[in-house]
């Protein structure tokens, strides 16, 4: 895919930088949508979405209240964003002439507890938690918004980490960062277990299903990007540990209530339609981002030595 003209919302976050890279390393132009971005674009701005909307080809919908913990803390602002955010942009979309194809980012948190079984997109969809109902609610206006001629796709994330540009309090990098600095990784609930995913694999999932979009496919169903490895907070903290060369230790606490305890998923759908699995192994993940976080401590330290 290439000569496409795309907004990206959240194009200044983890997913979203990613993905932007790749777009414009294949000569396709990007329209950044983002609050940290420089043109601070807000998708719940109506004007400017009515614009941005008029002139791309395509629309890759990252934007969101993306941590169930924030969502449980501002329910209101999580449900602004998550779905009437989505419902303007998909409104927008519709109007614009030039109806472009349209992804939304939704996540594994849509399926709710599943415990002991590996996940596939058409369990039944029970989400627990204020960020997962949010979620699910926009995967609806998706869907309607493509019965009334939008090409769309939904695509369902899973503890996606990988880049410094990562919420530093969010499991990974948390873990990661305390193990490097010789700390301590607080682990809330070992035996809660998970499917972790790279960035870089996401990132290349996500290209694939808008390549298809702009060639015109019109009924894809959702797709989860997914390894199918079950890999538990314990064993996550372990893994960090070595990663920063053995420095650290864990300590265990209970699982907060508001959270799903165990999500592992099914990459069939994706390698079928897309052709895609993982590459990044979970150990080479942790360390690649140990290197990174090194790095930029290292630069941040030289800086102030200057």
């Amino acid at each position: 895919m290439n000569d496409e003209f795309i907004l990206v919302t959240g194009s200044h976050g983890l997913i979203g930088k990613a993905v932007c890279g790749r777009l414009v390393r294949a000569h396709n132009r990007v329209l950044f949508a983002d609050l940290r971005a420089s043109n601070a674009f807000d998708i719940c701005d109506s004007n400017k979405m009515e614009i941005a909307a008029s002139q791309v080809t395509g629309i890759i919908h990252l934007a969101a209240v993306s941590r169930v913990i924030d969502a449980e803390c501002d329910p209101n602002l999580c449900h602004s964003v998550n779905v009437d955010g989505t419902r303007q942009i998909l409104q927008v979309a519709l109007r614009s002439k030039l109806k472009p194809w349209f992804i939304y980012a939704s996540s594994r948190e849509v399926y709710g507890h599943q415990h002991d079984k590996v996940v596939h997109e058409d369990f039944d969809l029970a989400p627990v938690n204020i960020y997962g109902r949010s979620k699910l609610g926009a995967e609806r206006l998706v869907a309607a918004a493509r019965e009334d001629g939008l090409k769309t796709a939904i695509l369902r994330f899973s503890g996606v980490y990988g880049a410094l540009n990562d919420h530093a309090d969010r499991v990974v990098p948390a873990f990661v960062a305390a193990a490097l600095r010789g700390g301590v990784l607080r682990v809330d609930g070992p035996d809660c277990a998970f499917d972790f995913t790279h960035i870089d694999d996401v990132a290349s999932g996500v290209l694939a299903v808008a390549d298809q979009l702009a060639a015109g496919e019109q009924r894809l169903p959702p797709i989860h990007f997914v390894s199918g490895r079950r890999t538990s907070l314990k064993a996550l903290a372990e893994c960090a540990i070595a990663a920063g060369n053995g420095r650290g230790r864990f300590v265990v606490a209970p699982p907060r209530n508001f959270d799903v305890h165990e999500f592992v998923g099914d990459p069939t759908r994706a390698r079928a339609l897309l052709g895609w699995q993982t590459t990044v192994a979970l150990e080479e993940g942790l360390s690649k981002l140990a290197g990174l976080m090194q790095k930029d401590r290292e630069s941040e330290t030289e800086g102030a030595q200057a």
